[in-house]
């Protein structure tokens, strides 16, 4: 998988961007467990990806959501059993 990210808020921790390979819309968040520091990456529509291009305010609270792991069905690729916090 390659992920490219379009837009990132170093303020809100979240970057957008595309899943060059499979063409799918992403959020993605910083993530740290106590060995690595690494982005989970959150499926999103391709017009969720439009609205929080053109309006970043929107993507906070869906970042937000992710951080609290109440997205975790989005989730592109799975955590392994040594999953991070949202830092």
């Amino acid at each position: 998988m390659k992920f490219e990210d379009v837009f990132f808020s170093r303020e809100e921790r979240y970057s957008i961007g595309i899943e060059t390979e499979t063409a799918r819309y992403y959020l993605s968040i910083p993530v740290t467990n106590h060995m690595i520091d690494y982005e989970e990456y959150y499926e999103i529509s391709e017009s969720e990806y439009n609205i929080f291009l053109s309006n970043p305010a929107m993507a906070v609270d869906f970042a937000k959501q992710c951080k609290r792991r109440e997205k975790d069905d989005l989730l592109i690729v799975k955590p392994g059993a040594l999953r991070g916090v949202a830092s």
